[in-house]
């Protein structure tokens, strides 16, 4: 009984009725109200009525508006068959019995009087009249024309401020939350296993999903499910990537939205939709509610209030923090965030109760990334015997997103050169694009400003090739790359931790383009810029950060929680300072010294290697064993790999 009492639906109100009530109002005044053109008047010609005037049965005669003429019958004559048809009934049921029984145009006013009193003079006795009638309907409508205009104003107004009109003008519903909430059966097709690689944290997130599904599991050992998941990341590693999956599987309402909907021009609006967030949420429950970017509304507070005045975004995040784990909060609501700023989240917001996990998702290693492009080549048309491995290998220090770009532009490569499926080179030729920037061909490159590009190449790959920890070289090449002149491709060694003579080979190979200007033309130019610009962010990292110099030893003034950002005060005296930018100094130019010595040494490579350079534009590893012979530290990693087969 209370299931079909609960499945009858009630009527919904619909403003449409007002509308309707209102043309109905109109329209009985005008039908019941006595109009005179209400009535079943049939229309006859003239001629007719001047033969039912001389039979004597016309009682009277109206001319209305001095063009048109109402004719009533006398009582005795409605039973005459010749006026069968006025005496018929309206939509009413009511017989017209008092007239108007017929209705004609009377054409010229003046001839028509006189026909009227020629009748008279002959003794035909009836009865005429002149009237001038107004349109009632029209002066109803008139009459009550500024009250329609109002309510239909009225009404307009308040459909788009409840939110029947466009964005911008809902008016009430501003303190609404913008959250989506996400369909598992129509909206959202992202599942575990559209997410590859990320194994720490997928298992994590799955742990989450079997909290909402199976919580009498966890909760029938004392257990309390986590209020809250905070997703940790660099650009492009695949945290929303992570939420949708979570969306898919949990089978539960999943509320989204970013950090910056939170934000709005109004004083109040942002704590107003948190609180409504909440309030849908706790309806739904079990829910999630994900909330990416959430490092808009969750900053460290009173960092940036420098006028001491009341701040929306900390308002917002006061609200976000009481809702999360205050009074009345609810355990069956998990709040997953996405940031890649977790340095300058609130410690109130980081701490256990609110945010209980941080999930770290890291760049992709070797093994995932070949993961990442078997997803990503799914829908790709590739050639037979391509290889993944290869590929993850060629790839380094590249985030999912970074992978999904090169999948899609390798197949634009293709298909511009009109092939029929996507190979090797193709992602090779993405990668470079990628990496370095677009081929300009055409740009117009002067012959000493050629030859200064190839030497300065030919330094960067000789020295790199000289060095142990130096990354081995893949590919040179002086076609200029979106914004630089030449470029040079390095596969470089996927590191945990990075020891001092791994760094100063780096950046010995990184100043290697400059000191081959220096020992071939003995000038120098503008183009190592990036190159000084790395050196330097190397060298200051290893005196200011990892305390790798001895002058200034053991000490770092790196902040990992981001609270110091050195506004006004430095965490160090300026003596210190001093001694800084002289180590800085040191290190740079002891390692252009010492790239110099290096080329100074294979000064004759060096020239055979750029004038190849020059005659093919671009060199290969092949052609650097050609010159130089096997590097001796790769020979030692094989002998030592041979060795361990054994």
């Amino acid at each position: 009984m209370n299931k079909n009492k609960n499945s009858i639906k009630k009527p919904k109100f619909n403003t449409y009725w007002i509308y309707s009530m209102i043309v109905l109002f109109f329209v009985s005044t005008y039908f019941i109200g006595g109009s005179e053109t209400a009535n079943t008047s049939k229309n006859i010609n003239i001629s007719s009525f001047e033969r039912f005037l001389n039979k004597g049965e016309i009682k009277d005669v109206t001319v209305i508006n001095k063009n048109l003429a109402q004719v009533t019958l006398q009582r005795d004559a409605l039973n005459s068959p010749d006026h069968k048809s006025a005496n018929s009934t309206n939509f009413l049921g009511q017989k017209n019995i008092n007239g108007p029984h017929y209705v004609f145009e009377i054409g010229n006013l003046e001839l028509f009087q006189n026909k009227l009193e020629e009748a008279e003079k002959k003794g035909i006795q009836f009865n005429y009249d002149f009237k001038t009638v107004e349109n009632k309907l029209l002066d109803y409508i008139l009459g009550f024309l500024p009250l329609i205009i109002l309510v239909g104003l009225w009404f307009f107004f308040m459909r788009r401020m409840s939110g029947g009109g466009g964005g911008g003008s809902q008016i009430f519903s501003i303190g609404k939350s913008k959250a989506k909430l996400f369909d598992e059966k129509a909206d959202v097709k992202t599942t575990f296993k559209d997410v590859a690689g990320l194994e720490g944290a997928k298992e994590e997130v799955q742990e989450i999903v079997d909290f909402l599904k199976n919580p009498t599991k966890y909760t029938k050992l004392g257990g309390k499910i986590p209020k809250g998941a905070l997703l940790v990341g660099l650009p492009g590693t695949g945290k929303t990537l992570l939420a949708k999956a979570v969306a898919g599987e949990a089978k539960v309402p999943f509320f989204s939205l970013s950090g910056s909907d939170f934000v709005e021009m109004f004083v109040g609006v942002g704590a107003s939709r948190v609180r409504d967030l909440f309030k849908q949420a706790k309806d739904k429950a079990p829910a999630i509610i994900f909330i990416d970017e959430i490092d808009a509304i969750g900053r460290a507070r009173g960092k940036s209030n420098m006028t001491g005045g009341n701040d929306e975004r900390e308002n917002t995040l006061n609200q976000l923090l009481t809702e999360m784990d205050g009074f009345g909060t609810n355990t069956n609501v998990i709040v997953i965030a996405a940031t890649n700023r977790a340095d300058v989240l609130d410690k109130a917001l980081m701490r256990a109760g609110r945010f209980d996990r941080q999930i770290y998702v890291d760049l992709p290693d070797v093994r995932e990334r070949k993961e990442i492009f078997q997803v990503h080549l799914k829908p790709i048309k590739i050639s037979k015997g391509l290889d993944t491995d290869f590929l993850a290998k060629q790839t380094p220090g590249f985030s999912g997103a970074d992978i999904a770009n090169v999948c899609n532009e390798a197949a634009l490569i293709a298909a511009r050169k009109l092939k029929k499926s996507v190979n090797k080179q193709d992602f090779l030729d993405a990668v470079d694009r990628i990496v370095g920037g677009l081929e300009k061909k055409n740009k117009i490159i002067t012959e000493s400003e050629k030859k200064t590009i190839a030497f300065h190449e030919a330094g960067h790959a000789t020295v790199s090739w000289m060095l142990e920890h130096a990354a081995p070289l893949v590919k040179v090449t002086i076609v200029p790359r979106g914004q630089s002149l030449g470029a040079a491709w390095y596969l470089p060694e996927e590191r945990q931790i990075v020891k001092p003579e791994q760094i100063l080979d780096e950046m010995c190979a990184a100043l290697g383009g400059r000191a081959a200007e220096k020992v071939m033309f003995n000038n120098i130019s503008t183009g190592a810029l990036s190159d000084l610009e790395k050196v330097t962010k190397q060298a200051r990292s290893m005196v200011t950060v990892y305390g790798l110099n001895d002058k200034i030893g053991n000490l770092t003034y790196y902040d990992s929680s981001g609270q110091n950002d050195y506004g006004f005060t430095k965490p160090y005296s300026d003596v210190t300072a001093q001694v800084i930018d002289k180590e800085i100094s040191n290190i740079i130019e002891t390692q252009y010294q010492r790239a110099i010595k290096l080329l100074k040494k294979n000064k004759s490579k060096l020239i055979e290697l750029a004038d190849f350079l020059l005659d093919k534009e671009v060199i290969f590893k092949e052609d650097l064993v050609r010159i130089y012979g096997e590097r001796p530290f790769d020979i030692k990693t094989v002998i030592k790999e041979s060795k361990s087969k054994k």
